[in-house]
């Protein structure tokens, strides 16, 4: 995408970029500025960010300059004459640098042919990195009339790319969207207890792989790196209470391969070009899907495999809920929504990759297979008709309701906020009082995370209809999902006994035979392996090589389902085996 948006931009027009991190923005608007006659003036949130893409244009012979607030007198001095005389082809500014002291009323004097706002999510009210400085970008129209101007994110949902749109006076037919998915990242998510152990246990199996463990505070970066250090690793801290000697020193030492684990806090990773990052781990629970994504996106740039791992407890869900009291009031109702959607890509019980790419309006078909869930699915049965009533209940309202509210009309509430815009006269009022409220919003929770409906966080968190969800109101798609199970079950279950482990995977020549055929069955229903059943499934059936349907039920991953469908076909195949192991074992030697 990146020709089309260059040649787009030589052309003199505007732009909005939305590629995933580590897609290769920064080039959209770099060539424009070589090829034209006069600066390029980039717009960059952070000093770091500034630093590295400048050090690199210089690498590459480019003459490019920063100005910021770290810079002494003299430096500045330079970086002015160096405009003035036409020598500098790309300057790096910060808005607030830009819209302090005299430079603003100098742009007209400085030729400037291209303005690139680089992540420009920090300009909008919904985004997770608002920064008031960014919204005075507007006013770069009138400093510098007729000059076009590319916007650039990795983190925009709908709702942010209509607020940049409008704010930056940009035409919504000049949107390049490019797919957020990066197929090369392992999503997986385990329990917040014993984080070390488990964290230990990672590193063993990224023996020498560089990669970066995000942690909520500066004394857990220091704590953690200290404890890595200790064991042999060649870890440290980074975080923004480090002085900016200090920083540079870990960060340069990362990418030159001579550190390889970075505890950090968010403030590492923006604009850091280092492609062989093999891992990211989240010590704690992130503040919103957008900052989880862009922190997991500097993993895998080189398009190699690559791991991502999140520790999730309740305790995180809390602390986030802390920082809340900080905030303004008018965004809290907005950090709470993004952390509800965060905690719920945490506790998923269905394809997590889809849940990510929904949420930047971007719909998966059909799970990755590449996730934990995926690769151990829980059983889901035909949720179409209660798909269709909960997207019905979305389309009758004019998109103007939210999911509580849709199910609130669904189980026939006549509260006040349902009779007062006369939802009660819609036809779908009551069709869903067999299903609790809080199935119905464990279920609208599912359909949102798949796709098949989006949330509007601009138009006061209503549910919009998506492409896929217009199919489902015309039946002319299925939809699985996976049954709800209240919090007290789940409680329940995870303090009963658990079943002990098998002390061993069994023998391997018979899961490669149970992978045979789980083969044969996946391919006569055109489904992928995992589905039928897990490599986990497998290894613990051949460790416990069940005779009948009561052994077969005992094998972690078998439910009732899946027994009646596939039980009788496995036992055929262990019997199989067995007697051509047998038959083997009786033969001479």
């Amino acid at each position: 995408m990146q020709e089309r948006v260059v040649e787009h931009v030589l052309e003199g027009r505007d732009a909005l970029v939305l590629m995933p991190t580590g897609g290769g923005k920064s080039l959209c608007f770099q060539v424009p500025a070589l090829c034209m006659e006069g600066l390029t003036l980039v717009v960059s949130p952070l000093v770091a960010l500034q630093r590295d893409q400048v050090e690199a244009l210089k690498a590459n012979g480019v003459a490019a300059a920063v100005l910021n607030s770290t810079q002494s007198a003299e430096e500045s001095s330079a970086v002015f004459a160096a405009i003035e005389s036409g020598a500098l082809k790309l300057l790096y500014v910060s808005p607030e640098k830009l819209f302090s002291g005299s430079i603003a009323n100098r742009l007209a004097d400085w030729r400037v042919s291209l303005i690139a706002v680089d992540e420009a999510h920090c300009i909008s009210f919904w985004g997770h990195d608002f920064r008031p400085e960014y919204t005075q970008l507007g006013r770069l129209r009138d400093l510098l009339p007729g000059v076009p101007l590319i916007a650039l994110t990795a983190t925009a949902d709908p709702a942010i790319r209509r607020d940049i749109l409008a704010q930056l006076g940009i035409d919504g037919q000049s949107v390049f969207l490019s797919s957020f998915d990066r197929p090369n990242l392992r999503l997986a998510v385990l329990p917040g207890q014993k984080r070390f152990e488990r964290l230990q246990a990672f590193l063993r199996d990224h023996p020498r792989q560089p990669g970066i463990v995000y942690c909520l505070s500066r004394a857990a970066t220091e704590d953690l790196a200290e404890k890595l250090s200790r064991l042999g690793y060649s870890a440290a801290a980074y975080h923004a209470g480090m002085g900016t000697a200090e920083r540079h020193r870990v960060q340069d030492s990362f990418l030159r391969d001579e550190t390889e684990i970075i505890c950090a806090t968010v403030a590492f990773g923006m604009g850091i070009d280092k492609s062989n990052v093999r891992w990211v781990v989240h010590w704690n629970l992130p503040k919103n899907l957008e900052g989880f994504y862009q922190e997991i996106g500097r993993a895998g740039r080189d398009g190699l495999p690559a791991d991502t791992l999140l520790f999730y407890s309740y305790a995180d869900v809390a602390q986030q809920q802390k920082f809340f009291d900080d905030a303004d009031t008018d965004r809290r109702e907005l950090l709470a929504a993004k952390l509800e959607r965060m905690k719920q890509y945490a506790e998923a019980r269905i394809c997590r990759r889809r849940i990510l790419l929904s949420y930047f309006g971007e719909t998966l078909e059909e799970d990755c297979g590449h996730c934990d869930v995926c690769e151990n699915p829980p059983e889901t049965f035909d949720g179409t008709i209660i798909a269709q009533k909960l997207l019905s209940a979305v389309y009758r309202t004019g998109e103007r309701a939210t999911l509580r509210q849709c199910a609130l009309i669904l189980r026939g509430s006549v509260a006040q906020e349902i009779t007062a815009p006369g939802w009660h006269e819609l036809k779908t009022f009551g069709v869903g009082r067999d299903l609790k409220f809080e199935e119905w919003m464990e279920y609208g929770s599912q359909l949102v995370n798949a796709g098949y409906a989006a949330v509007a966080y601009d138009r006061g968190a209503t549910l919009q209809l998506t492409a896929p969800s217009r199919a489902i109101l015309k039946a002319e798609k299925s939809v699985a999902l996976v049954r709800f199970v209240s919090f007290e079950d789940r409680r329940a279950a995870e303090a009963a006994p658990k079943k002990a482990a098998p002390a061993a995977d069994g023998d391997p020549d018979l899961v490669e035979w149970l992978k045979g055929t789980r083969k044969k069955i996946a391919d006569e229903h055109g489904v992928p392996a995992y589905v039928v059943f897990s490599d986990k499934t497998l290894k613990d059936m051949a460790a416990k090589v069940p005779r009948t349907s009561g052994d077969f039920r005992t094998v972690h991953g078998v439910g009732e389902v899946k027994a009646e469908s596939y039980g009788p076909i496995f036992l055929r195949s262990i019997a199989e085996w067995l007697e051509r192991d047998a038959g083997r074992a009786a033969e001479p030697r």
